[in-house]
């Protein structure tokens, strides 16, 4: 009966206590306030905070695009000074071999007198052989012409004034010149002279020829130096081209001799 009597007051005494409190993790109340916060904002708000921010991909591609097209155009402009460099250098080297420093006079295809400074102001590819030569004289000059008519279809580039000079003048005489150059180009100067002529000439430019023994009908080879040398408008001796070099090859040069050229004599 007391149990009974006392159980209403027990029962009332544990309605008035306070739940116990749970237990308290590290960053809990923090992980509570970010919910909190994450809560309060929209999708929009929440999805911007995620995406890294910085340059799109069309500005990042443009940009690169830049620093490569910077890149190439200062190899392309380091590439040239090269070449610049390495023509000057093989100019100055070949001038002071002191090739072609001297003068001649001859006459040409017309039989009007002719000297070096005739051509003083003009890009020059001179070729010496002779009319009689059955195979690379004609390879030779015929190359010289190409290399004259591809400068030619490039506007804005100088003219070049192509020239023969014969090593065997005991036949080749003004007749037999006008004969031979009208077969190749147009403006191909061909030019002869008296033995103690030709023989001036040639030693200015290291030219080595020799006649050979003739035959029953008088006919003979000429043996010579093989090459076409190239004057600047100066006048002076700046680069010469072998038989194993293309007219493609021979033209190139030019153009890159016609770029780097400065007058020495203004």
């Amino acid at each position: 009966m007391l149990l009974l009597a006392q159980a209403p007051k027990a029962w009332h005494r544990l309605f008035q206590l306070k739940p116990p409190a749970l237990p308290r993790t590290p960053g809990g109340e923090a992980q509570h306030v970010r919910h909190r916060l994450l809560s309060r904002q929209g999708p929009a708000e929440t999805g911007r905070q995620d995406q890294p921010q910085g340059p799109g991909l069309r500005t990042r591609l443009l940009i690169t695009a830049l620093i490569g097209a910077g890149l190439g155009g200062v190899w392309l402009a380091m590439r040239a000074e090269k070449e610049r460099w390495q023509q000057q250098r093989r100019t100055d080297a070949l001038r002071q071999a002191a090739v072609g420093q001297g003068d001649f006079s001859l006459l040409d295809h017309r039989g009007q007198a002719r000297c070096k400074a005739d051509f003083r102001g003009q890009w020059v590819l001179m070729y010496f052989g002779f009319t009689h030569c059955p195979d690379i004289c004609p390879e030779e000059l015929e190359k010289l012409v190409q290399v004259v008519r591809q400068l030619e279809a490039e506007p804005g580039l100088p003219p070049v004034q192509p020239i023969f000079i014969t090593v065997d003048p005991e036949r080749d005489d003004v007749a037999a010149m006008a004969r031979y150059v009208q077969d190749f180009h147009p403006r191909l100067l061909g030019l002869t002279g008296s033995a103690e002529q030709v023989a001036q000439v040639s030693r200015s430019y290291r030219v080595y020829y020799s006649a050979g023994p003739k035959d029953e009908d008088q006919d003979y080879i000429v043996d010579h130096s093989i090459a076409i040398y190239l004057l600047s408008p100066d006048g002076l001796f700046t680069d010469y081209y072998g038989r194993a070099m293309s007219a493609e090859q021979v033209a190139d040069s030019v153009r890159r001799h016609m770029a780097v050229f400065r007058s020495v004599l203004h």
